[in-house]
């Protein structure tokens, strides 16, 4: 199982087990713009999901399902429970024969922001039970980050943090404050450009880590050694192996002298 501990190893070995998910909504905290949209809880904007291996990534989207029911932008907000409705059926259909492969995900961890969010709207809306994946097979990876690197491997809010320490951050990125903003203007393209800019972000860091090249801000003796090596277990390798080859070098060290001398 893939776990936080082995996940660096795993998902290296079978690349083509894992798939990255991140959603957009309404704002989280925003009780005046759920009131307005008609829902108690935020609405699900856009699901985003791409397999890591591949790079391949598919879109459920509140404009692309408005496109596809023959809804008018001018009708979406009124229309929001059919159109949010469509948008969860297509993704669990799609969802639904690849629940046991691994998902990794930024901290959707619960109702609030998570896979629960999801399969609250989902049986909000429909009245029937989503095909749930299961939390075993969920990977968090600012958890898996903090395990590799230590909890400082970049400071909060962690996920624009890492953007910043890797280079300009990407293109797209809308931070919690934007999202909201940009719900209220109903600019739900932006809002889906900005989810397919994150999971293309954290497919980067997850190849960039496993090559030893991610940067991070961690302070640490061992992200130091991570820094120069891809793991704890090819850290024990280069440290058997200089235990061994010092007799070797020492033996090698009094052949050059000997030779010098003669």
């Amino acid at each position: 199982m893939a776990r936080h501990s082995s996940f660096w190893a795993d998902v290296q070995k079978n690349p083509d087990r894992f798939y990255i998910i991140h959603y957009s909504s309404q704002s989280l905290f925003d009780a005046e713009a759920n009131a307005g949209a008609g829902a108690l809880s935020p609405r699900i904007t856009s699901v985003v999901v791409r397999h890591y291996e591949s790079g391949q990534t598919v879109s459920f989207a509140t404009h692309t399902v408005a496109e596809y029911l023959g809804v008018p932008w001018d009708e979406i907000e009124e229309r929001y429970d059919k159109i949010e409705r469509e948008l969860l059926t297509h993704f669990y259909d799609w969802a639904r024969d690849r629940r046991e492969k691994y998902w990794i995900h930024w901290n959707m961890r619960n109702v609030t922001f998570g896979f629960e969010h999801l399969e609250h709207r989902y049986r909000v809306l429909t009245k029937k039970e989503p095909p749930s994946i299961p939390v075993e097979v969920r990977i968090n990876l600012n958890d898996a980050l903090k395990d590799r690197y230590g909890s400082d491997y970049a400071p909060d809010p962690r996920m624009p943090s890492l953007m910043d320490l890797n280079g300009p951050r990407i293109q797209g990125f809308l931070s919690g404050k934007e999202e909201s903003e940009a719900f209220k203007a109903k600019d739900f393209i932006r809002m889906n450009a900005s989810t397919i800019a994150k999971v293309g972000f954290f497919s980067y860091v997850i190849s960039a880590a496993l090559k030893g090249r991610l940067n991070t801000s961690g302070s640490g003796f061992l992200h130091f050694i991570d820094r120069l090596l891809e793991s704890r277990k090819n850290r024990g390798i280069a440290t058997i192996s200089a235990v061994i080859g010092l007799p070797t070098g020492l033996v090698q060290i009094v052949t050059w002298i000997a030779k010098g001398v003669n």
